[in-house]
């Protein structure tokens, strides 16, 4: 984003965010609101203020999204504490230890949105193609958000008024049936693409909502309940969101990427591969809101080796974090020969036992690399929310549901993985092992494509519950997330989930 635009919509939300309620919202002073929304550039400060938020939700929501997955697991190799953050892959949370708090804090910007969009549809300060673009972005971002909660935590309260004052009995409800909230979720994406029209633009570096992001949220949607009761119907409606796409924007402004590693390069941010992203940048903001809860102390890696027995060399790899959370070590293992993925993924770590031969102990993050400042390395990668080889593997899920020929779709992503080495007679589809089951191999392929994107758990769940127990030590009880125990007294209306 502008830096100019970024410091007005901070100031905006600063100005809007008065105190907490029963929902972790911000409630808006009367005095405050009556006194905005008198230009243009103050609601296009406000748009800017909700991608600032939504940025500054991203740990959360990654947390959310991969931490309680196959992709963790194991004692860190240097030896941290993990603080209860082992319970997120051993899926051993529990009322007491909810593992997050106030549902993400992600009603605070649902109250935002809800107040932008209350506001924007009574103003006569905008032009009617401006409100209609904002309004297809907010609609877009509800629904997202709530789709966030539905996912994670099933029945959780919904409401279209924004918190004014401090008027928080009005907040004080109970929750709305998940059912509800899947509909609530779909109706907005409605909203957004009805107000979106013909507009296919996306801007500032791919970082604020679209059309396009709002259609691919719909797949997704839809391919959830096609898993499901809704079979071929919402597998159909998927597909046809996809192709939308496809057939409105051109391949030169949206298309995979040459190169694996050039989707996450510091220097092409916003390229064509990106459909929706979090835009991070030095001296700005950085990756996760500058969590390390995934990433090695320095002062303890220069102990262990690389691949070819040489020590790690802490001034490039120079990392300063605490990890709390390690990749499991078969995950590097899962990867064939040849895939360019791994290594643009992950970090491998060894250690050489007693006759010289390295023992892999450990493994870190490697795809946000981030950018050196001075001698320090800065994890201010985007965060990709969508990109395009979401969108294929997305038609492929589609067309496999539909009985139809995944083989484009899965074998432009793996062709691009394998690059010169790509052989489609031994990695093509149908020619691996796994292709003997159409629907194993998307969602294997998609962990290999969007390992660490905050994507793996959410995959699970969506492929059915089935899945979540055979890929992880989770009960089918508890699939969804408690609710921490203050949440519950500040709204007494509220009940725990089901199965803690």
């Amino acid at each position: 984003m502008n830096i100019k635009k970024v410091m007005l919509a901070f100031a905006a939300s600063a100005m809007l965010a008065g105190g907490c309620t029963s929902l972790d919202m911000d409630p808006v002073s009367d005095i405050t609101d009556l006194n905005y929304w008198k230009t243009p550039e103050q609601f296009d400060s406000f748009v800017f203020g909700l991608h600032s938020r939504f940025r500054s939700h991203s740990w959360n929501m990654f947390l959310l999204g991969e931490a309680r997955s196959d992709v963790f697991g194991g004692i860190p190799f240097g030896g941290e504490a993990t603080q209860g953050m082992e319970r997120f892959p051993y899926n051993t949370l529990n009322a007491e230890n909810p593992g997050i708090s106030g549902f993400g804090d992600l009603y605070q910007n649902i109250n935002q949105m809800n107040l932008f969009i209350s506001r924007t549809l009574h103003t006569d300060v905008l032009t009617e193609s401006a409100r209609n673009y904002y309004l297809g972005q907010v609609y877009g971002l509800r629904a997202y958000y709530m789709y966030q909660l539905y996912c994670s935590w099933g029945d959780v309260v919904f409401t279209e008024e924004p918190s004014l004052g401090f008027e928080v009995g009005k907040l004080a409800k109970a929750a709305t049936p998940a059912a509800e909230i899947f509909e609530q979720v779909k109706k907005d994406i409605e909203s957004s693409l009805s107000y979106f029209g013909s507009d296919y633009t996306i801007k500032e570096k791919k970082s604020l909502w679209s059309k396009a992001a709002t259609l691919m949220l719909k797949a997704d949607v839809y391919l959830w309940s096609a898993h499901r009761d809704g079979g071929e119907g919402d597998a159909r409606t998927a597909k046809n969101a996809l192709v939308d796409i496809q057939n409105n924007i051109s391949r030169s402004n949206l298309d995979l990427m040459d190169t694996y590693q050039g989707v996450f390069a510091y220097d092409n941010k916003g390229n064509k591969e990106i459909i929706f992203t979090i835009h991070n940048e030095l001296f700005e903001y950085n990756l996760w809101n500058g969590n390390n809860d995934l990433f090695p102390q320095a002062d303890y890696l220069g102990k262990f080796y690389n691949a070819d027995g040489t020590l790690i060399n802490t001034s490039v790899e120079n990392n300063f974090g605490i990890m709390r959370l390690m990749v499991k070590l078969e995950n590097f293992k899962k990867f064939l020969p040849g895939d360019t993925r791994r290594d643009v993924t992950l970090k491998d770590v060894y250690n050489k036992v007693e006759n010289g031969e390295l023992e892999l102990v450990g493994l870190y993050p490697h795809k946000y690399w981030g950018v050196m400042n001075g001698s320090t390395r800065v994890r201010c990668d985007d965060y990709p929310i969508y990109r395009y080889s979401d969108l294929l593997l997305m038609l492929a899920e589609a067309k496999v549901l539909l009985g139809e020929d995944p083989a484009t779709e899965i074998n432009r992503v793996r062709q691009r993985a394998f690059g010169d080495a790509y052989d489609a007679s031994t990695v093509g589809f149908p020619n691996q092992e796994i292709d003997k089951y159409p629907a194993d191999a998307v969602l294997q392929e998609r962990l290999f494509e969007f390992m660490l994107e905050g994507k793996r758990w959410y995959d699970l769940r969506r492929f059915g519950d089935s899945y979540v127990l055979d890929y992880t030590p989770a009960e089918s009880a508890r699939l969804l997330w408690p609710i921490n125990q203050g949440a519950l007294t500040n709204n007494p209306l509220l009940k725990q989930t089901v199965g803690y």
